[in-house]
């Protein structure tokens, strides 16, 4: 029954655990710069992306200075990129964004002697069905369609017909009808610039992450895209709260329990013992008590032999002189003699 007991325990105590457990995985909120797969489950992290600004007297390994760099070939310019956080240079002219959001830019460019922000630091991840995208926006103030129109090209207009001029009337009167209407507000030029990286496995050993400067749209929207281990995904590691040394003094503190609350109800409701004797194994602890205090009880007095003592015999100093050393003697020999006879008595 003891085993029985006990095997009860553990199995309730582990259902508990496991159902705890399931449930805080389920609801429990993602680190930034991680997302799980909605089809495969796989759980992705890009924080190992991430590149910090080198600490003074310490080494930076070769190619890992400084953000990512994607080359632009014939866009004219050469991109610096970093992922989950800004990057890693500092800047100094940044056109057409706010100088408090200068520290927050995670991708630009330079043309011109200026920088160009293509996205702020995001660190939500997305999924386009098995695709990892991360998108970067909020960037410099992308240019107007009539900036982009050159002088030298010619405006073409429709071919004016008769009927246009019978139609002129008809024209004017539905635009005196349509005054009332609220008109729609004309483009601002408001439009930042946006990145859109799209992440693809690469489950070479020894392969290295890159990223590619894909397209740019309209000097507003850039594509790259990047090959790394980091983007084939895994398995989630859970951090523990309780180090080895602690999980194991768990365990034993569980066993513990299970064995003196089973032990005691074996022993009170079969064994129909009372008081300390329902202790699991009470003769084996009641043996192994008595043999400590008996250890102690001979530790003790045999330390005790070693104590300075005051009983005995000893001499009575009645001074210096030579001529009552005789005297002395039998005043000594004296108190002998009646110690001896109180003690036959």
């Amino acid at each position: 029954m003891k085993v029985t007991l006990f095997s009860a325990l553990l199995f309730l105590l582990a259902s508990v655990d496991v159902s705890s457990a399931a449930k805080s995985d389920s609801s429990k909120p993602l680190k930034p710069c991680t997302a799980r797969s909605p089809t495969t489950d796989r759980f992705f992290n890009l924080n190992p992306l991430h590149r910090s600004p080198a600490e003074e007297g310490k080494k930076v390994k070769e190619g890992e200075e400084g953000s990512w760099k994607a080359r632009g070939h014939d866009y004219g310019a050469n991109f610096t990129i970093n992922f989950c956080g800004p990057v890693v240079e500092e800047l100094t002219d940044v056109a057409g964004l706010d100088k408090d959001l200068w520290r927050n830019v995670s991708a630009f460019y330079e043309r011109d002697d200026r920088q160009y922000a293509i996205g702020l630091e995001n660190t939500e991840l997305v999924f386009r069905g098995r695709s990892l995208v991360l998108n970067y926006t909020g960037g410099s103030k992308c240019p107007s369609s009539s900036s982009k129109r050159h002088a030298h090209e010619p405006v073409s207009l429709p071919a004016r017909s008769s009927e246009d001029d019978d139609d002129d009337d008809e024209k004017k009167d539905k635009d005196d009808d349509e005054e009332d209407e609220p008109r729609k507000k004309p483009s601002d030029g408001e439009r930042r610039k946006t990145t859109v990286i799209s992440l693809l496995c690469d489950s070479d050993p020894l392969a290295k992450t890159t990223i590619s400067f894909v397209a740019a749209v309209d000097d507003c929207t850039y594509f790259f895209q990047g090959r790394s281990p980091f983007a084939c995904g895994g398995v989630e590691a859970e951090t523990q709260a309780l180090g080895p040394g602690g999980v194991f003094g768990v365990i034993v503190l569980i066993a513990i329990t299970v064995y003196i609350v089973g032990g005691c109800v074996y022993q009170r409701t079969v064994m129909h013992h009372r008081g300390w004797r329902q202790m699991p194994n009470y003769a084996m602890w009641a043996g192994i008590a008595r043999f400590f205090t008996d250890m102690f009880v001979i530790l003790t007095s045999s330390c005790a032999r070693f104590l300075p003592s005051r009983r005995g015999y000893s001499r009575v100093s009645l001074g210096h002189d030579n001529s009552r050393r005789g005297r002395r003697n039998e005043d000594e020999n004296r108190l002998i003699d009646n110690l001896d006879e109180e003690w036959d008595d």
